[in-house]
């Protein structure tokens, strides 16, 4: 086992052991799995049944349902009994905090039981205490008491169980002595495991699940070193990412989290956690997954092994690189905006990307998501740029410019080393990773242009396997001790919006996740958009061509923003919703949305009750939680600043706690 995988150059799958959860075999190379959980008060039979149908029907092939109290895991078996007279037999998975009464019942009932290492037995004070080993292992022995009979119910019934961590409601006792970070996620889930193994258990599936992607990953990475480390196996994995939101923000974080595990053949089930209905969960797990179903391309050049890798994969570095203008040397990722198929452009095209243009006042008004440069396959434009935006064009055209200090030279490799004329201050140059059978693959030409202080790289890959080539190229880069700044170029061969978001967000997000990159050119290699009748059709949301711009533009901002890599806007860290949810969750968060989305860089948390909250918002600046029916308790961080406030006036007092801790700007 190499670091968290076992190959670094392609695509291979993660061995786990093999999990029945009713009949439905998880890990083991076998497909996989699809699931989502529903948003209905689980005391309501026959909503709960017919959400879970709707999610079924979907595609859905297992289906959570929250058992917040012995009540409702009672219930559980008139809903499975409902769903099973309807001829639905997909497993059912009970969702349970902080009652092992309740886990004990529905383990008896459902095909399997998900817990939560950090409030199954312990209750959260927010209490920073120092325990002695000899105290620590009386923790433990508490919890093995606590946590066995479910263990042996689960063994009797032939029950599966998800031990789910997640980074927001990590016990104090972990907290204590290992703070809030990768490595106590998983030693929280270790404890259970073990106890677990000792009994003989085994049908087990675990998750490590946080609302910031780069913990999140570190997370599972870590877990896969561990078992394997301590056991000699792994065991299957549950991917999610937890409050990731809704919409295209909501997707684009899911996707770099989940797809990045993924493209290294790490996840076995997946939960896309949207503060939709959860049936839309699914369109978007199934597009995330299918993915690494595809045939391999095949005549390729191969990629080179690596005995080690040169960076953490545990722990988040960014690579360093040497400043070319405003490219690479720490300064935060740029944008290029790909009009290269724009056969004019005006000012009024750079509307869409955030460049507003006033004819009467001949001033330009510039967006906080506005990209850095314009790639353009045209001459110079014939109007004056606005702010700070620059022009790539291909070296026939920026030979013809005017102004060099706003237009740079966009080569391939080839190109470049037998340029007979080059900028003077940047120039950006293509390499295509491990995509033909040219020596440069192999590395040749590296050193010709290592450390030129004009070179921005510009890497991409023809290959399935784009991310993997790509990252073998930034791993020679480091080992080759080569400092140059590196653009990902990535383009999308699908045709719906979403299939576009995951591809983007996995192929990039997992390279920045990772610490590389210092910028983004996302483009569609085909024209793969449709109209709106197609759209309606289908059910799918193809994109209009008046759209495609601002789409891209607004995916690579959203991608940097998951990846906290640049912060452009507001984040919004909001679960899905679920039975124990104690307000309409998607009309307050469109709410909040609407009176707070100029705020860039605040990080507001909107949890629909306890159980997500204040455990579950993990960083958020501020919180928005359920107290109880129609009732709100304001956070600033973990602590509690308003409690039980009316929900009518719940959004007034958040924008005033925003007010008295200096957060708050008036909307322009």
């Amino acid at each position: 086992m190499q670091g968290y995988t076992e190959n670094l150059t392609g695509y291979t799958r993660l061995k786990t052991r093999e999990v029945n959860v009713g009949g439905l075999l998880l890990g083991n190379y076998h497909p996989i799995r699809m699931q989502t959980m529903t948003t209905t008060d689980t005391m309501d039979t026959l909503a709960t049944v017919e959400q879970s149908i709707r999610c079924i029907e979907a595609g859905a092939e297992l289906v959570r349902i929250t058992a917040p109290s012995k009540k409702e895991a009672e219930n559980l078996l008139n809903i499975r009994n409902e769903l099973h007279k309807r001829g639905y037999t997909t497993p059912l998975v009970a969702d349970i905090h902080f009652t092992p009464n309740a886990a004990e019942i529905a383990a008896r009932i459902i095909e399997k039981v998900r817990v939560n290492p950090g409030n199954y037995v312990d209750k959260k004070k927010f209490e920073q205490i120092d325990y002695t080993d000899a105290e620590y292992l009386e923790e433990i022995d508490r919890i093995r008491e606590r946590f066995t009979p479910l263990v042996s119910i689960c063994k009797e019934y032939g029950t599966a169980m998800r031990i789910g961590t997640n980074h927001g409601s990590l016990s104090d006792r972990i907290m204590s002595r290992y703070g809030d970070t990768p490595m106590g996620m998983v030693e929280s889930a270790m404890e259970f495991l073990r106890i677990a193994r000792y009994e003989s258990y085994h049908n087990i599936v675990l998750s490590m699940k946080a609302s910031n992607p780069q913990i999140m990953v570190q997370a599972y990475r870590l877990l896969i070193q561990t078992m394997h480390t301590e056991f000699g196996e792994c065991y299957p994995l549950h991917l999610g990412v937890t409050e990731a939101g809704d919409g295209e923000d909501g997707r684009i974080k899911s996707a770099v989290g989940i797809g990045t595990l993924l493209e290294d053949g790490i996840g076995d089930t997946v939960r896309v956690s949207l503060t939709e209905d959860p049936e839309f969960e699914i369109p978007v797990c199934r597009d995330l997954i299918k993915r690494y179903s595809l045939p391999q391309q095949q005549n390729l050049a191969e990629i080179p092994a690596i005995a080690k890798i040169p960076y953490s994969s545990m722990q988040y570095q960014r690579r360093q690189s040497m400043a070319v203008g405003n490219v690479g040397g720490g300064q935060v990722p740029v944008i290029v905006a790909d009009l290269s198929k724009r056969e004019q452009i005006t000012p009024a095209t750079l509307a869409s990307i955030g460049y507003r243009y006033d004819a009467d006042t001949d001033k330009w008004s510039i967006g906080d998501m506005a990209p850095d440069y314009l790639f353009t396959a045209t001459a110079e434009l014939p109007f004056a740029l606005p702010g700070t935006l620059k022009v790539l064009t291909w070296p026939d055209h920026w030979a013809m410019a005017t102004d060099k200090s706003k237009y740079f030279p966009l080569f391939d490799i080839h190109g470049y080393l037998q340029a007979p004329h080059k900028s003077d201050t940047a120039n950006f140059v293509m390499l295509d990773c491990f995509s033909d059978d040219t020596t440069i693959n192999d590395f040749t030409g590296l050193d010709e242009i290592a450390n030129d202080p004009t070179v921005v790289l510009c890497l991409s890959s023809e290959r399935k396997t784009a991310m993997q080539a790509v990252r073998r190229m930034m791993m020679e880069l480091q080992l080759r001790q080569i400092h140059n700044p590196v653009v990902f170029v990535t383009d999308s061969p699908w045709q719906t919006a979403d299939e576009h978001l995951i591809h983007y967000a996995t192929e990039t997000g997992a390279l920045l996740l990772d610490g590389f990159g210092d910028g983004l050119c996302l483009g569609m290699s085909k024209p793969s958009y449709d109209n709106a009748s197609k759209m309606n059709a289908s059910g799918r949301n193809y994109l209009s061509n008046e759209s495609v711009e601002a789409f891209i533009n607004n995916t690579a901002f959203g991608i940097l923003q998951a990846t906290r890599t640049r912060i452009s806007k507001t984040e919004y860290i909001s679960c899905p919703s679920c039975g124990r949810t104690l307000f309409d969750l998607q009309e307050t968060t469109e709410k909040i949305r609407s009176r707070t989305n100029h705020l860039k860089g605040v990080k507001i948390a909107i949890m629909g009750c306890i159980v997500n909250g204040p455990g579950e918002m993990a960083d958020a600046d501020f919180g928005y939680v359920g107290s109880g029916p129609g009732k709100i308790t304001l956070y600033k961080n973990k602590d509690i600043v308003k409690r039980n406030v009316p929900s009518e006036i719940a959004v007034d007092e958040l924008i005033n706690l925003l007010k008295e801790n200096e957060a708050w700007i008036e909307p322009a």
